[in-house]
Parts: structure tokens; C-alpha cells; sequence
């Protein structure tokens, strides 16, 4: 009789194979805990701050008036932190999206975000408001397409710029297709919704986009010229625009300015009032005095008010400091890529996001004209931080592009490579 001994599982052939499977166990992991570079964090850590202290404020400047009305005093921010939940996992999701998915969809992106402009004009969806038809309602939810029009025109201008590098020193190349499909969206936001604001926000973005793309300085004035001419005549065309431009400039003396009803410089007052009160440190969390009727848009386009008053100086001075760090770590994106598309629509970003808190922290101190443009990241209004936030994702996206230095494991895959 013969006996058959079972056939043995191999072992490894030596400590060389055990370490391969252990490495190679780590660098899958490695995948997807890979080293990030410093701009991701700072990008992704000031976003997060804003947004953390923006729903802290909004809760703050919104209690008082949802109590009056009979309502939970976390009514309004709870609807604001619903926005924020959705919104950072989708910054994060699009962090991991490759670049080349972003080129891929800057005609489709911006063909959708006009097209969801333009339902503002549909009778029984289009909203208006101040004098602004830039909302859609569909049920209880109120949306504003442009918000979504800033990112969309940001990465078209980067994709059609990227296209043309070569073609930049030409007048015709510059011009085309970017001046015609931008001034249709921007006069679609600016004349068709008399939206000046935002219109303004999006002829930045424009010249924004094309100074990054290197564009030679004689043909960018051009351009640059058209946008404040354009700017000045929306202004002067429309008699509401122009009343809440001039508020900003109306001597305080004024009785009309302390009438809500029929004092365009009323908010204006109030809200340098919230300033005064708050001095260096601030009244305290929470025992705003304007936010009690007095300072109608205390929540969104005057939320920096309230910051100042129940805050003080610091508290404002601790904002402005998470907005330069943003913009620092973007420009650093900008510094070290190589991708002229990512450098071109970086800069759309950040002429959008960093120019926009800039106007609205202007108009507060009354350094700008009444513009109605939110603050980012802080302003109560989820349409807003939808976008804002799903733009830092496209920017972390850049920076994982960037290198952050010689890598162990690289290093090390490449040794085992080598010996194998």
C-alpha cells in the first residue's frame, strides 16, 4: 500500500518575501492615507474654520428674531448646518477627483449652470428679491443659480485659457471665445436678473482668470476697461441700484437714514453702529444689540457686523487672518504647479472667494458701495456655501498635485523593484 502525503502549502522563500507582502500591504494603505501637501491642510483646516464660525454667527444673529417669530431659536441655523453637512463631504469628494476630470467638464459645467441661471426667468419658479430676480423656489427651498455660475465660469475660462497657451499673444485668441460666452453670463446675472453684485463678482473672476493665464498687459487693459464702463452703466441704468449704491455715501446727519421705511442709508447706519458698539473686544457671544430688529440683513450681507460687535476688533481681525491664510495657500498652488489650468483657475478662485469677502467687509465699513454680496463661508444662505465649499474641494484637488517631497515608500518600492 502507498501512502500520498498531502501536498504542503509553500512557504515563503525567505525573509526578502515576507518583508515584499508586508510592504505591500502598507503601500496600499499608503494610498489612500497618502502625504498631503501643506496648502491641502491650510486650504481644508481655513475652510472649515470659516464655515465652523460662520454657522456660530448665524446662529447667534438669527435666535432673537426665530423666537420672536414662535419658532426654535436653532431654526435657522440648523437649516444652514444642513447645508454644511453636505457640503464638506463634497469638498472632500471632489478633492480626490484628478485634474483632468475638472478639464473634462468645464464646457458641460458651465453650459448646466446657465441653464439653471436662466429657470430664474420661469414664471413661478424665478423669486425676487430686493429688487434682484437671482432666486429660484421650488417647494420651501429657495436656490441661487449664479452661485453655482462662479465655479462654472472659473474652470471654463481655465480649460479655454489652458487651450490657447500658445495663442495668448494674439488679440483674437484672448477675445474668443472668452469676451462673447463670458459677457453672456455675466449680463445674464447683471442685466437679465439686475444682479450688480454678483455681476461684478463674475467680471473679477473673468479678469482674474485671464491675469493668471499671462495674458500680455496690453491686452488685458482691454478687457479691463470694458468691465468698469459695463460696471459704472448697470449702475446708473437702474434706479434701486443706484439708491443703494449712494446710501453708502449719504451724510449721517440725515433723518431719513434712521427710518427703515424710506432710508436707503438705514442698514448702512446700523451696521457701522454694531461696529462702534463692539469696540476692541467685543459686547460678548451672543448680546448683539442690532441683531434685535435693528439691522435687517444681520445674517448675511451684514453678518461681519455682528461678528464685530459681539466679537470686537479681534474677533474681526481673527476672520480677516483665516482669509489671508486661504488666499497665501492658494497662491502658493499657484507658486509650485506647472498646470497653467490650475493655475488660471486658481486664480478665478481666488479672486472670487477672497475679492468677494473683501467687497463685503467694504460695504459694512462703508469703504464700498452697497453691493449685496454675502460673505464666504460665513453668510447665512446654502446656495452660497454649497458652491464655496465645493470650490475648495476643486483647489484641494490642485493640491494633491502638488509634491510634497521625497516619499519613504516611494523610495522604497523603487529599491524593491530594482533587487526583483
Amino acid at each position: 500500500m502507498t501512502t500520498t502525503t498531502p501536498p504542503t502549502r509553500p512557504a515563503a522563500d525567505g525573509p526578502d518575501d515576507a518583508a515584499t507582502s508586508g510592504f505591500a500591504a502598507r503601500v496600499s494603505l499608503g494610498r489612500v492615507f497618502a502625504p498631503v501637501s501643506s496648502e491641502f491642510l491650510l486650504v481644508a483646516s481655513t475652510a472649515l474654520l470659516l464655515t465652523g464660525f460662520g454657522l456660530m454667527m448665524v446662529l447667534s444673529a438669527t435666535m432673537a428674531s426665530a423666537m420672536a417669530a414662535g419658532q426654535s431659536p436653532f431654526e435657522v441655523v440648523m437649516k444652514q448646518a444642513i447645508f454644511a453637512v453636505i457640503g464638506i463631504p463634497l469638498m472632500f469628494i471632489a478633492s480626490r477627483l484628478p485634474v483632468a476630470f475638472w478639464k473634462r467638464i468645464a464646457w458641460p459645467a458651465l453650459i448646466v449652470a446657465t441653464c439653471f441661471q436662466m429657470l430664474v426667468f420661469v414664471p413661478g419658479l424665478g423669486v425676487i428679491n430686493d429688487g434682484n430676480q437671482n432666486w429660484i423656489q421650488i417647494g420651501g427651498l429657495q436656490a441661487q443659480p449664479s452661485e453655482f455660475l462662479k465655479l462654472a465660469l472659473a474652470l471654463w475660462l481655465g480649460y479655454v485659457l489652458f487651450r490657447k497657451q500658445t495663442l495668448l499673444g494674439s488679440w483674437t485668441h484672448v477675445f474668443i471665445p472668452v469676451v462673447p460666452v463670458g459677457g453672456l453670463v455675466i449680463g445674464l446675472v447683471a442685466v437679465g436678473s439686475e444682479d450688480l453684485g454678483t455681476g461684478m463678482i463674475l467680471m473679477a473672476i473673468l479678469l482674474g482668470c485671464l491675469f493668471f493665464s499671462g495674458v500680455k498687459l496690453r491686452i488685458f487693459i482691454v478687457p479691463l476697461i470694458v468691465v468698469v464702463v459695463s460696471a459704472v452703466f448697470f449702475a446708473v441704468t437702474n434706479s434701486n441700484r443706484m439708491a443703494r449704491i449712494m446710501s453708502s455715501f449719504v451724510n449721517f446727519d440725515s433723518m431719513d437714514c434712521y427710518n427703515a421705511a424710506v432710508g436707503d442709508c438705514y442698514q448702512a447706519v446700523h451696521g457701522v453702529w454694531a461696529l462702534a458698539n463692539g469696540g476692541l473686544f467685543g459686547l460678548g457671544l451672543g448680546n448683539s444689540r442690532e441683531k434685535y430688529g435693528w439691522l435687517p440683513a444681520r445674517s448675511n450681507d451684514y453678518i461681519f457686523a455682528i461678528l464685530g460687535e459681539e466679537l470686537g476688533l479681534v474677533g474681526c481681525a481673527v476672520v480677516l487672518l483665516l482669509f489671508t491664510v486661504f488666499a497665501i495657500a492658494a497662491f502658493q498652488i499657484i507658486r509650485k504647479t506647472r498646470d497653467p489650468f490650475i493655475r488660471i483657475v486658481t486664480g478665478g478662485i481666488i479672486v472670487w472667494i477672497v475679492g468677494q469677502a473683501l467687497v463685503n467687509i467694504g460695504v459694512v465699513l462703508r469703504l464700498l458701495p452697497v453691493l449685496g454680496v454675502p460673505l464666504p463661508f460665513m453668510s447665512q444662505g446654502g446656495t452660497s456655501l454649497l458652491s464655496v465649499l465645493f470650490a475648495c474641494g476643486v483647489l484641494l484637488s490642485f493640491a494633491r498635485t502638488i509634491p510634497v517631497g521625497p516619499a519613504s515608500t516611494a523610495i522604497a518600492a523603487e529599491s524593491l523593484s530594482r533587487r526583483r
